[in-house]
């Protein structure tokens, strides 16, 4: 043994945040996953088409930090189920504009309706001063 105190997970940071994060996006996961059939990924992807409008992939993939890979299955899962459309960039034949059909639009709206009651749900048992110290910080840590 060393004389440095002992090491709890539990208290580290990002373990902390991790749990919270799966926490609360296990109970939403609930919602798009019955109503709509669609994963976690799928969901981010449709929610940055919803909110920024028409898009590539890899815009996609730089403001939600997702990883090609995952974007790609989600868009190929959406467009099955005609949620987004996909358009080539005459200016550059290798990238696809994204962007979401009237189906993907009315699926966006009513998920959003939905995570606004869940985001007050989550937010209840605190304080008013305690849910915008807890959203300034959670906003400093994503650098937002």
């Amino acid at each position: 043994m060393t004389d440095q105190p002992d090491f709890d997970i539990r208290s580290f940071l990002p373990y902390l945040l991790n749990q919270a994060a799966e926490e609360s996006s296990l109970a939403f996961q609930h919602h798009y996953k019955q109503r709509y059939g669609m994963l976690r990924t799928e969901w981010r992807v449709l929610f940055h088409l919803g909110r920024y409008g028409a898009m590539t992939a890899n815009a996609i993939g730089t403001r939600a930090k997702m990883h090609k890979t995952k974007i790609s299955r989600a868009v190929a899962a959406l467009e099955q189920k005609r949620y987004l459309t996909r358009k080539k960039v005459e200016a550059d034949r290798r990238h696809e504009m994204l962007s979401l059909t009237r189906a993907g639009r009315t699926v966006y709206a009513d998920l959003c309706a939905v995570a606004g009651t869940y985001d007050a749900q989550l937010l209840a048992p605190f304080s008013a001063e305690e849910q915008a110290l807890l959203k300034r910080a959670l906003e400093r840590l994503a650098k937002l």
